[in-house]
């Protein structure tokens, strides 16, 4: 068995049969041919940033390491085509440094760029459909490889195609990325809403991001984790007028459905549950929505604290949590909502 820690974020004491570093696409499918002809189950890990290991994994684990940025553009557009396994907040940066604005609302999301369009990542008003113009992927059960545009990838909040018909035997290559020149300020969310519109820049929306993020998040070289650990629930306009009644500075963000969805963290914490530690796992001071590996956790310790935290938060608000992250056991990934029912 070989140590995961090293690469997943939350940094527990998980093992794998197997790692591979993959580097290029007949590796792998060569590895993946290999792992099929004895029936050992294949994870594909970029950095890890969005798993939570319940247990060893009894199978291989393939690290994504595909690199490659290009870059062409017309009058209209910035057109990049990136491969799965850089580094997302890299790519925020190189595309600043190269005069394309964006990106940089999604600055310090952690991850590689394969991992954007599976949780269809998003912060500070923006997310990864909004500028995604193609994703490339790998068919390993007959090598075939093809292109899915936006439409087909059938993006959500934190949803797309890739979490259902393509979670099995299906690996991102790469992503096709359209950045329009005619660029305006996203401006909605948290303190961005203080920046001047006609005359901020993108790299101040990026400085404020990192600022902000940096503030409430923890570094997972001194704490383990998997940054935000629930999805912001979305509720019913019905629902969300009673809580308002109840609440009324009750943080919310109507959806175009007429659904209104809510800041998990802030639900955390009304429930008092800043610094909550089960076992080795607690519930950051600085940002209730992240769970941390304070103190040499397991993957049972972060299961039955997240458990408490849906309890409480259900018991308050009647508003039923589902985790983001996604939850592996020994023979690959499983239901995370089921788990901590």
């Amino acid at each position: 068995m070989q140590s995961l820690q090293q690469f997943h974020t939350f940094s527990l004491p998980a093992h794998a049969q197997h790692i591979v570093e993959i580097t290029n696409i007949e590796q792998l499918k060569q590895q993946w041919a290999a792992c099929q002809a004895i029936g050992q189950p294949v994870l594909f890990l970029g950095q890890g940033s969005n798993v939570l290991f319940l247990r060893d994994f009894n199978g291989a684990v393939f690290i994504n390491r595909l690199l490659g940025i290009q870059h062409s553009e017309d009058n209209q557009f910035h057109y990049l085509h990136v491969n799965g396994g850089e580094n997302w907040h890299q790519l925020v940066e190189w595309s600043l440094h190269a005069g394309i604005s964006g990106l940089e609302n999604l600055a310090l999301i952690p991850g590689c760029v394969g991992s954007a369009p599976i949780q269809n990542i998003g912060a500070y008003g923006v997310e990864f459909k909004e500028v995604c113009d193609y994703v490339d992927v790998l068919n390993l059960h007959n090598g075939e490889q093809f292109r899915l545009s936006n439409e087909q990838c059938q993006f959500g909040y934190r949803d797309s195609i890739f979490k259902h018909d393509y979670a099995n035997g299906y690996v991102i290559l790469a992503v096709g990325l359209k950045l329009t020149k005619d660029w305006k300020p996203v401006l909605k969310y948290g303190s961005l809403a203080n920046l001047e519109e006609s005359a901020v820049s993108s790299q101040q929306i990026f400085d404020e991001v990192c600022s902000v993020r940096r503030s409430k998040l923890p570094d997972p070289a001194e704490f383990g984790n998997a940054g935000s650990f629930f999805k912001n629930p979305i509720v019913s306009k019905a629902d969300f007028v009673n809580l308002q009644q109840e609440y009324p500075t009750i943080p919310h963000f109507p959806q175009p459905d007429g659904n209104v969805k809510l800041a998990a963290g802030w639900l955390i914490d009304q429930c008092g549950l800043k610094g909550y530690q089960v076992g080795g796992a607690a519930v950051h001071q600085q940002q209730a929505l992240v769970l941390i590996n304070k103190q040499n956790a397991t993957g049972s310790d972060i299961v039955e604290l997240a458990h408490h935290i849906r309890q409480k938060v259900a018991q308050r608000f009647a508003v039923w949590l589902q985790p983001e992250v996604r939850f592996i056991d020994e023979k690959g990934e499983v239901d995370s909502e089921q788990a901590i029912s």
